[in-house]
């Protein structure tokens, strides 16, 4: 589990930079860099459609992984000890990005 944190304030999960969905994926298997990859579990918050029954904001989440180019994928789930998900102003998840995403080599 990887200590996650969301500057993607318009997410219905987003909860002061914590994420309440429990587990996300990141998208991008092709990815070449950070901007190829988008977080696939982003919901636009619509309105007051931000609710409780979403769960409690946690800093430490599961992440699986589909940038199979990325240093901190294995087997599909991220190591990294931090991840950053950036996307201000998104309205659907390509709009997203993680900014941890580094190349393997």
């Amino acid at each position: 589990m990887a200590q996650l944190g969301c500057g993607v304030e318009n997410c219905v999960y987003n909860k002061s930079e914590c994420c309440c969905k429990g587990d996300i994926v990141v998208g991008g298997k092709h990815a070449g860099c950070c901007d190829d990859t988008c977080c696939e579990s982003f919901a636009e918050k619509r309105g007051d459609s931000f609710s409780n029954a979403y769960g409690e904001p946690c800093r430490t989440i599961s992440i699986g992984c589909e940038a199979v180019k990325c240093v901190y994928n294995s087997d599909y789930k991220c190591q990294a000890d931090h991840v950053d998900i950036k996307g201000c102003g998104a309205c659907d998840c390509r709009e997203t990005a993680c900014a941890t995403f580094r190349e393997r080599a």
